[in-house]
């Protein structure tokens, strides 16, 4: 019996999957996904075995990461229902999805946590809020579910009803980060730089200013003062992004995403 089961292969599902690999073994993960030809391809690629359907994956493993869509989510609970049991623990990474609608599909004792990870786990560099009613698991599951999550990158626990912001602060954000390199590596390709340069440097800088936040622990608002020499070159640039309303578009982003959220 593998210990880990993710049922949905897609970009989440397989970075979660490619994350994990970092932490366990690969005889510890089983994996199946409606495309059976990617399936195959992946198994081949990654060395991890594959069911053939939704029910098999989630009765071979203990621990079964639902990693579909929540369009999807009502024929695969109806494809697992018989086989969940009050040993297993289903980890839900669907925006919008609640504790209380998953136990009413499988089942009032299932024990349920809910996680939103991003794409970033692929290279064990992800972002996790996870929520769980702790009564409800041994100190050793607790253990494991930290360990999921870590193979993944950082992770946080938070209250369910803080779910939505999660999405909103890590889960769709990527989106957001990577539209930022975009446009700023067009700036300075705009001005001559080569768009490879270009694109190396904006990432990286990006890279190193998060290291920054996370490592010094200082207030964003005082690295960016840090940079802001006065007269200087940023406070330009500081002036222009207040003038066209950069922070009041990235809060707005997160508006339509919590919104969004309420109505999955």
């Amino acid at each position: 019996m593998a210990k880990i089961g993710i049922i949905g292969i897609g970009n989440m599902g397989f970075a979660i999957l490619k994350g994990l690999l970092k932490t366990y073994e690969k005889e510890d993960i089983i994996f199946t996904d409606v495309n059976k030809e990617r399936c195959t391809q992946i198994s081949s690629e990654m060395g991890v075995t594959h069911r053939e359907s939704n029910a098999q994956c989630a009765g071979q493993a203990k621990y079964v990461v639902l990693a579909v869509k929540p369009q999807y989510f009502d024929p695969v609970l109806s494809d697992i229902r018989k086989e969940v049991t009050e040993n297993h623990v289903i980890i839900s990474i669907a925006p919008g999805i609640t504790t209380a609608q998953l136990k009413e599909k499988l089942g009032e004792k299932t024990r349920v946590v809910r996680a939103m990870p991003n794409t970033p786990a692929l290279l064990g560099e992800g972002m996790t809020g996870v929520c769980y009613d702790e009564k409800d698991f041994s100190q050793e599951e607790k253990e494991t579910i930290g360990d999921i999550f870590r193979s993944l990158g950082r992770m946080r626990i938070v209250e369910e009803r803080l779910m939505n912001a999660v999405v909103c602060a890590s889960g769709s954000s990527p989106a957001y980060v990577y539209m930022f390199i975009e446009a700023l590596a067009d700036g300075a390709v705009k001005y001559g730089l080569p768009r490879d340069a270009a694109y190396e440097m904006a990432a990286q800088t990006v890279l190193g200013s998060a290291r920054m936040v996370l490592e010094t622990g200082e207030h964003p608002g005082v690295l960016k003062d840090k940079v802001c020499s006065p007269g200087g070159t940023t406070i330009e640039g500081v002036s222009a992004l207040e003038e066209f309303g950069f922070r009041n578009a990235v809060i707005k982003a997160a508006d339509a995403c919590f919104k969004k959220c309420e109505k999955l």
